[in-house]
Order: structure tokens, then sequence, then C-alpha cells
């Protein structure tokens, strides 16, 4: 994300998906999937829980090269977390 001042401005996102009512290994599975149907540069933002998604997610997605660009708790959803990814 690039800050202006004192502001955060996220990327557009291209693409969304919702693997908070999956397990592991699903998580990842469906958010290779999701990266494999991407172009390079495309941005896309995951919701996902607390605990193994959290922890493998986005290691995952680093292993396989992408920028995780933000992991931050999602507003008003407690155990639910927001993950800006940018396929490289």
């Amino acid at each position: 994300m690039e800050t202006q001042g004192k502001q955060t401005v996220e990327p557009a996102v291209d693409m969304r998906l919702d693997i908070t009512g999956d397990v592991c290994p699903i998580t990842f599975v469906r958010t290779k999937l999701m990266i494999e149907g991407m172009e390079p540069g495309m941005v896309a933002e995951v919701r996902l829980n607390e605990g193994e998604p959290l922890q493998n997610v986005p290691r995952s997605v680093r292993e396989h090269g992408h920028s995780i660009l933000s992991l931050e708790p999602e507003d008003g959803t407690a155990g639910v977390w927001r993950l800006l990814l940018r396929k490289e």
C-alpha cells in the first residue's frame, strides 16, 4: 500500500475470495486456484480466519513468489482477517 501524507491508499482490488468457511489445506488450494486465474500485477483480497489459515495462507502465497500487500484484522468481524496480495 502507498502512503500519501498520513493517508494510506490501497490498490484497486481485482478479485475477492472468502475462505472463512473452509479449513486447511483447502484454504490455500482455493487461494492458489484464484491466483492461477489472475494476470501478473493483479491484486486480490482474501478473507480468512485466524489460526491455521492465518498462519499458512500468507506464508504459502510468499513461497509461491507473490507479494503480501497487507494483512489486517477485519473491522467488526472477530477472528476474520483481510489479506491483500499481488500476483507477481
